[in-house]
């Protein structure tokens, strides 16, 4: 886990850094190219003053004093500091403004003129925060250099404020990294401590992130693991204990086998395959029901719930009653869960066969099967459907395992359905299985 937080966290702090540098390496470029252009452009000005001054100054032949006079009158037009020299290099007029600007450190900008004479403009000391350039002379010109910030002394500035934004961002990066990997330590620990047999622990779901729901799934698996197991658990406990009965039945009735009478023998065997057959049961229905607790998947498809109940209680003589509904599920599933119902109800009942109707029930089908026997109490309704329960002072004439209406409810849940014990009005229990219709 280790190795995941820092391999997280080297992956954001490597892309913050491949961002820090390629920001500054298109900033600097954007700006290399702002100056270019805006050298470009100063240039082209400046070879259009030096046409200007062509034209509107007096020839070479005019007095010093004419052409010092065009050139203050021109100054004061453009809001230039200016001097003008001759073929031969010598100052024939000079502003006054180009004479303090000198003197203050200035630093004049050559501009030749077609008949040998050159123009002087006076370039002022460049301000602090100013970038090279030409400046404004004497007010603004639409060709300056925009300034550039205080921090950017040839780059270095950028170059900084990129790394303090880079170890700001990395130092912010790591306690959000590392709260994810952490939470991720505590779900392997929940997987560890739940791998290591304690089924009842479940991890923090915080938040909601896909890190929180893996967490909530965890949960979840592991409580449906610890119901499967707990089931499990119970299920092959209570089968042993059921399996004592009839295979010491058996044993007693093969050590008395040798000293039975021939004429005792058939009584004998009519036992023991009785208690194969109820073996056989006990063996089916502990399968069926490990087999439905692990949740399958059923082969749906639509099913004659009227017709199926009237096939199974053909054997018994029941009556069967109702409308014909179409419910989807596994047929053979549902013919169990019918045939449990059917024999359940002759188990406690022998003398009067039981009543099987079908019915709508809102958008479900219910099939409810009625017997006359004792009945159930109230506080006994739910408990039947436990496995391997069965009603007190029942079991000695009864039989059966306790199995039977488990499964019933264990396979209605698994259709979407629901199966509930009521009290007849003329005395007995309706059996109801409740199930969506098609």
């Amino acid at each position: 886990m280790k190795t995941l937080y820092l391999r997280i966290y080297l992956t954001v702090v490597a892309a913050l850094l491949l961002f820090a540098l390629l920001s500054g390496w298109l900033f600097q470029r954007n700006i290399d190219r702002v100056r270019a252009l805006d050298r470009a452009a100063w240039s082209e000005r400046l070879a259009g003053w030096a046409e200007l001054a062509q034209e509107v100054l007096p020839p070479p032949t005019a007095t010093p004093a004419q052409q010092a006079e065009a050139l203050q009158e021109w100054s004061q037009r453009l809001r230039l500091p200016l001097a003008l020299d001759d073929a031969a290099g010598q100052r024939l007029a000079v502003t006054p403004a180009y004479e303090r600007g000198m003197e203050a450190g200035g630093r004049g900008i050559r501009l030749p003129l077609a008949d040998g004479r050159t123009l002087w403009v006076l370039r002022a000391p460049r301000p602090e925060g100013r970038a090279p350039g030409v400046p404004p002379m004497g007010g603004r010109h639409p060709a300056a250099v925009p300034h550039e910030p205080p921090w950017w002394p040839g780059g270095g500035g950028l170059l900084a404020m990129l790394l303090v934004l880079f170890a700001a961002v990395a130092a912010g990066a790591y306690p959000v990294v590392r709260r994810l990997t952490r939470r991720l330590e505590a779900l392997r620990q929940g997987v560890e401590a739940f791998g290591d047999g304690q089924l009842g622990y479940r991890v923090a779901v915080d938040g909601r992130d896909e890190v929180a729901a893996l967490a909530a799934s965890f949960n979840r698996a592991a409580e449906r693991i610890e119901s499967l197991v707990r089931s499990h658990q119970s299920l092959l406990a209570n089968a042993s204990h059921e399996l004592r009965s009839p295979l010491a039945r058996l044993r007693l009735a093969l050590s008395l086998w040798d000293t039975d009478a021939p004429e005792a023998r058939a009584a004998r065997r009519q036992e023991i395959e009785r208690n194969i057959r109820e073996l056989d049961a006990l063996v089916d229905e502990v399968l069926l029901a490990s087999r439905l607790d692990a949740a399958p998947a059923l082969q749906r498809a639509p099913v004659d719930l009227l017709g199926l109940a009237a096939e199974e209680a053909a054997a018994l003589g029941a009556d069967v009653s109702g409308e014909a509904l179409l419910v989807p599920g596994d047929e053979r599933l549902l013919r169990r869960a019918v045939r449990n119902l059917l024999d359940n109800a002759r188990r406690y009942a022998p003398e009067q066969p039981p009543s099987v109707q079908v019915a709508r029930a809102g958008d479900a089908a219910e099939l409810r099967v009625c017997d006359r026997g004792p009945g159930v109490p109230p506080q006994q309704r739910e408990r039947i459907f436990e496995p391997f329960y069965r009603l007190p002072g029942h079991a000695e004439y009864a039989g059966g395992v306790g199995l039977g209406l488990s499964l019933v409810r264990q396979i209605a849940r698994l259709h979407g359905g629901e199966a509930r014990c009521e009290p007849h009005p003329g005395g007995g229990s309706c059996f109801v299985l409740r199930l969506p219709r098609a």
